[in-house]
C-alpha cells in the first residue's frame, strides 16, 4: 500500500499492491492494520454503495455536526472525485483535491472528517463505495453548490445531472 500526499495535507491517495496474471488480479481494498499505519485510529462503521450514470454529479456533501471520514473506491466505471476542505478555522478553508478514481487504477481517496465529498459519473454504470466513520443522519447532512466559483472546481462537464437539493445546494460563504 502507497499513501500518496495531495496538496490538502490530511486528504491523501492510496495505492494498493496488485496482483495481476492471466486469471485477472487481487489487491487487498482495506486491511485496519496496514491504513492505521498511516492514519490515526480510524474507526469505520458504515460502507456505502451507489450506483450513477455518465455526467451523474453527486455532491458536494457533509455532515455537520457529526462529520464522517470516507474512504472512496470505485469498482466499476470512472469518476471525478473532490475533497474540500470546510472548517472555516483551516488555513485551507475552501480549498480542494480531485483525482480520478477508477477500476483500472484501483485508487483510493480518503476524505477526512470536516471535508465535503462530491464526484462526477465520467462512464456509464459507475459504482462507486465508500466506508465512512460516522452513521449517516439525514437530520444533519450539508451541501455545498458544485459550481461555486470560490472553490475553482475545474469539474469536466458544464451541465451535469443533479439532484433539486444538489442543484440548490448553498455557496461556501454560507459557512463562515
Amino acid at each position: 500500500m502507497k499513501i500518496i500526499n495531495t496538496k490538502l495535507e490530511s486528504v491523501k491517495i492510496i495505492e494498493h499492491d496488485i496482483f495481476e496474471d492471466e486469471r485477472g488480479f487481487f489487491y487487498e481494498s482495506f486491511n485496519k492494520s496496514k491504513f492505521n499505519e498511516f492514519f490515526s485510529d480510524v474507526n469505520f462503521v458504515q460502507d456505502n454503495f451507489s450506483k450513477s450514470s455518465i455526467n451523474v454529479l453527486r455532491g458536494l456533501h457533509f455532515q455537520v455536526r457529526k462529520p464522517q471520514g470516507k474512504l472512496v473506491s470505485c469498482s466499476n466505471g470512472k469518476v471525478f472525485d473532490v475533497a474540500v476542505d470546510i472548517n472555516p478555522q483551516s488555513k485551507t478553508f475552501g480549498q480542494h483535491v480531485s483525482v480520478i478514481l477508477s477500476s483500472e487504477n484501483k485508487k483510493q481517496l480518503w476524505v477526512p472528517p470536516g471535508f465535503a465529498h462530491g464526484f462526477l459519473a465520467l462512464s456509464e454504470n459507475v459504482h462507486l463505495q465508500y466506508k465512512c466513520t460516522d452513521y449517516y443522519d439525514q437530520g444533519d447532512e450539508g451541501a455545498l453548490i458544485w459550481n461555486d466559483e470560490d472553490l475553482k472546481i475545474e469539474w469536466p462537464v458544464i451541465n451535469p445531472t443533479l439532484s433539486e437539493k444538489d442543484a440548490n445546494a448553498p455557496s461556501l460563504s454560507s459557512l463562515k
